[in-house]
């Protein structure tokens, strides 16, 4: 990076692109953004014929797909690998539920305060971790993990429940609404329940929004001064270009989308556990965000997608499913087929996600989006040479 690059970043005068490129990028991304929705919204459409057009599922997608987005911000842009970030998603869930508790059944107030709790935690856990890059950073990420997730499951039992969980009760206040008459009530959005397709468009919007506002801080000098920072940031350093305040400020955002999701989670289920601060939380969002490609803005969405379908999917395959799917071949070979299909499905569908994430380092480092833009440059070539 040079010196006239980082002193228009100082300025906060730095841009991603000259003019006419800027113009062209931006209409790109916006017709991106675009499609992406449509994809998003359609979803019970589309994923029919995969069997995994079902609400509760759907909802998943969504819901880790902002978790994945905002992980991207501070390991696909920034370049700082965290272990941490289930303790965001469990903040975020927490205090969602305790807005249901004390406030109202309105969603609205919980999200907000499920964003706003998890950015305040991720200032202060942030704040001592930016101090180290590197392994000591990941290593300090995931010792504060741990440290939320102990104390959520023991020390702090009068606001987290321990190891029963936050949930609601009928003699909660709910200042706003008042305690329950009759049963637990529902989570709404102004008088609609959010639960089935409610709940899954609901999360959907949420999606979509953390989606253009991810795409928006790419684009921006903000986005800029992230990618240079992943690229050298010592380089910045040597110049007099102070990187601290940005990469707090990825670390900050990138736990308010964890908060969100948290609260998310929360609305569609009004219940929160410590076991969403484990560390093994931690590592399926850096999964997804590298089985789908780190750095890109769809292909954290897409990793969400992949594993969750296999999480819920593929260990839902038995033998008696297997069967079903071999039953047009002869008895011998059905039951060669289950015998060999067996293990990668089921309760081995860990197995199945292993060698797909494997194959997918090996031969696709980028992720699925480097394989699709293989594919889209593939495609043009052929249509070029054919044209010609």
């Amino acid at each position: 990076m040079s010196a006239a690059t980082v002193d228009s970043l100082r300025r906060g005068t730095g841009t991603p692109a000259l003019s006419t490129g800027g113009t062209v990028s931006s209409r790109t991304d916006h017709v991106k953004f675009l499609v992406f929705a449509a994809a998003v919204l359609t979803m019970p459409i589309w994923l029919a014929p995969i069997g995994a057009s079902y609400p509760d599922l759907m909802q998943k997608f969504a819901i880790f797909g902002i978790f994945a987005i905002g992980f991207n911000i501070l390991f696909g842009l920034t370049g700082y690998l965290s272990f941490g970030h289930a303790a965001f998603l469990g903040v975020g869930s927490y205090a969602a539920v305790w807005s249901f508790k004390l406030l109202t059944m309105n969603v609205i107030p919980a999200m907000v305060l499920g964003v706003v709790a998890s950015g305040v935690f991720a200032l202060l856990i942030g704040y001592v971790s930016l101090r180290r890059t590197g392994i000591y950073f990941s290593i300090l990420t995931l010792a504060f993990a741990q440290m939320s997730y102990n104390l959520a499951y023991s020390v702090l039992t009068p606001i987290t429940n321990g190891e029963t969980g936050l949930q609601l009760a009928l003699n909660d206040p709910r200042i706003l609404d008042g305690p329950a008459e009759a049963g637990l009530p529902s989570t709404t959005l102004f008088g609609m329940v959010t639960t089935g397709y409610t709940g899954f468009y609901l999360c959907a919007l949420m999606l979509i929004v953390a989606y253009y506002v991810a795409m928006r801080i790419t684009r921006s000098p903000f986005g800029m001064t992230l990618r240079a920072i992943k690229s050298n940031q010592n380089r910045m350093n040597y110049t007099g270009f102070n990187t601290r305040p940005y990469t707090l400020a990825a670390f900050v955002i990138s736990g308010m989308y964890a908060g969100l999701a948290g609260s998310m989670m929360a609305v569609v289920d009004p219940l929160a556990g410590a076991e969403r601060m484990q560390w093994t939380a931690s590592g399926e969002v850096v999964l997804m965000t590298i089985l789908g490609g780190s750095g890109t803005l769809l292909g954290p969405v897409l990793g969400a997608g992949i594993i969750k379908y296999f999480e819920n999917i593929f260990s839902a395959f038995n033998d008696q499913v297997l069967g079903r799917i071999f039953d047009f071949l002869p008895e011998t070979l059905q039951n060669l087929m289950v015998a060999l299909v067996h293990p990668f499905v089921g309760e081995g569908w860990h197995l199945t996600l292993g060698v797909v994430f494997m194959l997918i380092v090996i031969f696709l480092p980028g992720g699925v989006m480097e394989g699709v833009s293989r594919v889209t440059a593939r495609l043009g070539r052929s249509r070029a040479n054919r044209s010609s």
